[in-house]
């Protein structure tokens, strides 16, 4: 698993908590170094310097959260896995009432992500006002790379009984 941004690691802990091994990456690491380890690869990378993507591919999954740099796009879906998934929120136009960020190169226009991740399988996308954790607009999307996703079932629906 990919941690883009990872900022303070709040994902990188939840996804080791599932078990994945995680690569977590930020231009500031320090908030990330004590979760490093064996299953926690910690790397500092200024993703905005134009240079060629440097993580690779063929991750299992891929979190973005609060960190908008359009240019990474393109990577971003390039690097998932057949069947991988990228989970992607961060702040839309609308949010500058809210507060941070304000600058509208920072926030999402609307359908942005549905756009910039067409080249996946969209399962999922929401776009709007939130409350919580507190008042923002956002956008978020949840993409698979592959022509078909496969979904749960609903919660307490049996489909072989």
């Amino acid at each position: 698993m990919l941690d883009l941004a990872a900022g303070s690691g709040r994902h990188t802990r939840l996804l080791r908590r599932g078990g994945y091994s995680v690569r977590a990456v930020d231009r500031d690491v320090s908030a990330l170094l004590p979760l490093a380890d064996a299953g926690c690869e910690v790397r500092q990378i200024d993703l905005e310097t134009g240079a060629p993507w440097p993580l690779g591919e063929g991750y299992d999954g891929i979190v973005v959260t609060n960190y908008l740099y359009r240019p990474l796009f393109p990577a971003i879906g390039r690097a998932v896995a057949p069947g991988g998934v990228v989970i992607y929120e961060t702040f839309a136009l609308g949010n500058e009432r809210f507060g941070r960020p304000q600058n509208p190169d920072f926030l999402l226009r609307p359908g942005e992500l549905l756009e910039a991740f067409a080249m996946l399988t969209v399962v999922a996308f929401e776009q709007g006002e939130v409350a919580a954790p507190r008042p923002a607009v956002i956008q978020r999307v949840v993409a698979v790379a592959g022509a078909r996703a496969r979904l749960p079932a609903p919660a307490g629906l049996d489909l072989d009984g």
